[in-house]
């Protein structure tokens, strides 16, 4: 039998209070019907076990993260896509790609049109604010490996790039 218990709440089930990072809290899985239902106690709302009790725990409240992801700026994927296309790099092709689309998603680029050049489709790109024109080799690549560079440029624009 498998049992799906939510994680740690954020309220005291005695109190209906907010439960404080770092603070105790007393955890119980209390039996209802067919199904156990997880209760969380700050130390204050603490009156004993309740009813149909099955188990209880101790543990602390993790400190609040903080989401150390920055989002991505647009005016700053605009001057790394002008890098990434006057360095005409074939390696830097498929980043290029993914850069334009992302600013094409986020209205910072407009599509103008496409050329073809014998079996190679450029896309003609401009700037929302007049900039360009780009152009960009469409690669029309599979989701799996979009997802790749999307991931690789995430990375690569929080740290080295910002950093330069």
């Amino acid at each position: 039998m498998d049992y799906h218990l939510r994680p740690l709440g954020k309220h005291c089930a005695g109190t209906g209070e907010p439960l404080q990072p770092g603070s105790q809290v007393i955890s119980v899985l209390v039996q209802q019907g067919e199904d156990l239902e997880r209760r969380d106690y700050s130390e204050a709302g603490w009156q004993g076990p309740p009813a149909g009790t099955v188990g209880q725990w101790r543990c602390r409240v993790p400190d609040a993260e903080v989401d150390k992801r920055q989002p991505l700026d647009p005016e700053a994927l605009l001057s790394y896509l002008e890098q990434l296309l006057e360095d005409a790099n074939p390696a830097q092709a498929n980043m290029a790609y993914v850069v334009a689309l992302f600013l094409l998603q986020r209205r910072r680029l407009r599509l103008e049109g496409c050329r073809v050049d014998g079996k190679t489709q450029y896309l003609e790109l401009v700037g929302s604010h007049g900039e360009g024109p780009y152009e960009v080799r469409d690669l029309q690549l599979p989701d799996e490996e979009l997802k790749q560079l999307q991931s690789s440029l995430t990375h690569y624009l929080q740290t080295e790039w910002k950093a330069a």
